[in-house]
């Protein structure tokens, strides 16, 4: 296919400093879990945007000495030889494609808790990050940063650049962002000195304009220099001399850095849920940078459309289009922009599952791209699948998430597959879930695989399809695949933190009600203990149908696992605008149709509220009927030559829809593999000297 030309202008080169970019595709630094204990999985993982397209492919934060340490959650590091030889592998691999590789040198100052090193953590003036969420709290408070210990970082830096370019790197970061120790210093919060690096955002500057000296000094002419800043709250406070600090802040740095990569100040906001925010949502904050230097810059706003794309560079927004969980869903994406593709772009939906990886301390995942974090320890591609070695026939049941990326997968290894749904529309749970507050974007997933699988003449789907044993026996397939889904209970909550017993009376309701178009009477109490997004979205939907509704959780919070996903505070402000009460640590404990019970959760504390009805949003089972039914006539099945009947997804074991996803497309990836089951490469850490050896020694 041809290109269309109004794409041409994102594949021009474009200058940062001494080296040059090969587009304008900049894949952002970004966490991925992956550190250097993983130095294989993760030179893979950005080796595969490099194939795809991306011209610039960074690292996340790298750690540029033991004061900034994040342990548990998963950071590099650049301290010693060790981990030279293992980010080396990561630049050897994106320069095989020829792109540039680029490595984000970061201080975590009062914002990490150095759990693994217990040396004090660092801070312009002794204030810490308080974080409310226990995975960020800790009781190590940090000690104020004399001018030895300023002189102690600005060196460390200058050793990390030093490493980072015999390491290979084309491009190295100072971080002044997202709360960490070169942010702290520009915030008047953080920043209480009275010496020459506090007061006027001249001084407040000054320590991060000395991080740019030193880096530059340290690589010389053969990299370049970029910084990464946050001006959010900046943006937000008026300046002496330029309409906010923000822009103070950019014309003082404008000639001290090659490239200027801004974004916002925490992550519910640099990068929200799409169940909040839309594309290119950083442009009303950094609009004005490229007005005031000279110098690119890359921004992000979780850009998917390459119209939106080329008006960020038409309209002088962005030099790069900056990608982070874009390209973690479509690594290809700039090459299927570049070949005429566009169609085929695995869009990002902007679940944020990838954030919670991080959060997890594990490989990354994606709803959209159930490759990422794979392409080592499994060797999936995103583009390529092995072709089968025996082309079978098989019925997929199910075209929700599961059935649909099994069917697919399937067809691209070239088996016969046909794909049969009971419903009236492909998509399962998302056929309904897609239709509520804020979840229209979710369905991308069906979209994308809806569009590919219609253009492969092996696959047949049907749609309204409810089939038995009795017609699975008449359609004689090879294997059987049951991709059937799950449904949620009445069960309720114990202070054993598990489900226990159900709440039986006829105004009590589940998601799959409220699914089949039942709206409970009002005032409906909502019980989730599901703790993920579906409670707090399916409130929202009752309050925006006129339905008095009242939200109550044994969690600490609303959603309470949605502070994996950056959504928590979100999750909260749309109940307020909803006025939905919250009430947590209770369990519903009772109901007799106008009042229901509440017992705390630690206290046993006895609390009632009216109501009329409840929605519990808890435990999700699998739906088995089929796969007994099918079981019980194991032998009329092997009469009819169905050789095996697999449950894939939601109907194997119920989870979120990219673990849904990854189950479809690991059986298909591993159908018909011979001998014993396939499990992932173990990836163990570059270590070429016994610890103990100087940690800084030299790199030149």
């Amino acid at each position: 296919m041809t290109r269309d030309s109004r794409f041409d202008v994102l594949f021009e080169p474009v200058k940062i400093g001494p080296v040059t970019a090969p587009n304008r595709f900049y894949q952002v630094p970004h966490a991925s879990g992956m550190t250097n204990a993983l130095p294989r999985v993760r030179a893979a993982f950005r080796e595969t945007k490099a194939e795809g397209g991306w011209g610039v492919i960074c690292t996340g934060a790298c750690s540029i000495d033991p004061s900034s340490d994040d342990a548990p959650l998963p950071f590099a590091t650049m301290w010693d030889l060790n981990d030279i030889h293992a980010h080396a592998l990561m630049t050897d691999a994106v320069h095989r494609h020829g792109s540039l590789a680029g490595v984000e040198l970061w201080h975590g100052g009062a914002s990490v808790m150095n759990r693994q090193s217990r040396l004090p953590p660092l801070s312009p003036s002794g204030i810490p990050w308080m974080a409310t969420h226990v995975g960020f709290m800790g009781n190590m408070r940090p000690k104020v940063m004399d001018k030895s210990d300023i002189k102690a970082v600005l060196r460390w830096q200058a050793e990390g650049a030093r490493k980072a370019r015999t390491a290979g790197f084309d491009i190295v970061y100072v971080y002044a962002g997202m709360g960490y120790l070169g942010y702290e210093f520009l915030l008047p919060e953080y920043n209480h000195r009275t010496d020459e690096y506090g007061g006027s955002i001249e001084n407040r500057v000054r320590f991060v304009r000395e991080m740019l000296d030193v880096t530059r000094d340290a690589v010389g002419k053969d990299c370049g220099v970029a910084l990464r800043v946050s001006l959010e709250e900046l943006r937000g406070r008026p300046g002496r001399n330029q309409p906010s600090e923000a822009h103070e802040l950019i014309e003082i740095l404008s000639d001290y850095a090659d490239l200027f990569d801004v974004k916002m100040d925490s992550s519910p906001t640099d990068c929200s849920a799409s169940r909040f925010t839309g594309e290119a949502s950083h442009e009303p904050v950094i609009d004005f940078v490229k007005k005031l230097t000279d110098k690119p810059v890359v921004g992000v706003g979780r850009f998917t459309s390459p119209d939106t794309m080329v008006s960020q560079i038409r309209r002088g927004v962005l030099d790069f289009i900056g990608g982070a969980r874009p390209s973690i869903a479509d690594p290809f994406l700039p090459n299927k922009i570049r070949e005429g593709r566009a169609e085929e772009i695995r869009e990002c939906i902007g679940c944020n599952i990838c954030i919670s990886s991080w959060h997890d301390g594990v490989p990354v995942r994606c709803t959209q791209n159930p490759t990422a974090g794979e392409e080592w320890r499994r060797g999936w591609h995103p583009e390529r699948v092995e072709p089968a070695h025996q082309k079978e026939k098989i019925l997929v049941i199910g075209g929700g998430p599961a059935g649909l990326e099994c069917a697919l997968t399937l067809g691209r290894r070239g088996h016969e597959v046909t794909l049969a749904d009971a419903g009236k529309a492909f998509g399962g749970r998302l056929a309904f879930e897609t239709r509520l507050p804020g979840l229209a974007t979710w369905g991308r997933v069906v979209d994308y695989r809806l569009g590919r699988l219609n253009e492969m003449p092996n696959v047949s789907m049907y749609l309204e399809s409810q089939l038995g044993v009795d017609e699975i026996i008449d359609l004689a397939p090879d294997h059987v695949v049951l991709a059937t889904g799950a449904h949620w209970t009445r069960m309720l909550y114990s202070s054993l933190e598990i489900p226990v017993g159900t709440l039986e009376h006829p105004e009590v309701y589940t998601p799959d009600d409220i699914a089949a178009g039942h709206l409970p009477e009002g005032p409906t109490l909502v019980f989730d203990f599901d703790n993920y997004y579906y409670g707090g979205v399916l409130t929202e939907h009752l309050a925006s149908k006129g339905i008095p509704v009242s939200y109550v959780t044994p969690a600490g919070q609303a959603s309470a696992w949605t502070i994996m996903t950056n959504e928590l505070p979100l999750v909260h402000r749309a109940l307020a605008r909803r006025q939905v009460p919250v009430t947590t640590l209770h369990m519903v404990t009772g109901f007799d149709g106008e009042k229901a019970t509440l017992t705390h959760l630690f206290t046993g504390e006895q609390m009632t509220i009216d109501c009329r009805s409840v929605l519990i949003v808890g435990l999700r089972m699998p739906r088995t009927e089929l796969q007994e039914a099918l079981a019980a006539r194991q032998d009329e099945l092997s009469a009819a030559g169905i050789r095996s009947v697999t449950a894939i997804g939601d109907a194997l074991s119920p989870g979120a829809i990219t673990h849904a996803v990854h189950s479809g497309h690991k059986f298909a990836r591993e159908h018909g593999s011979i001998g014993l089951p396939q499990y992932y490469k173990r990836d163990t850490p570059i270590v070429d000297r016994e610890p103990g050896f100087e940690l800084r020694a030299a790199a030149e």
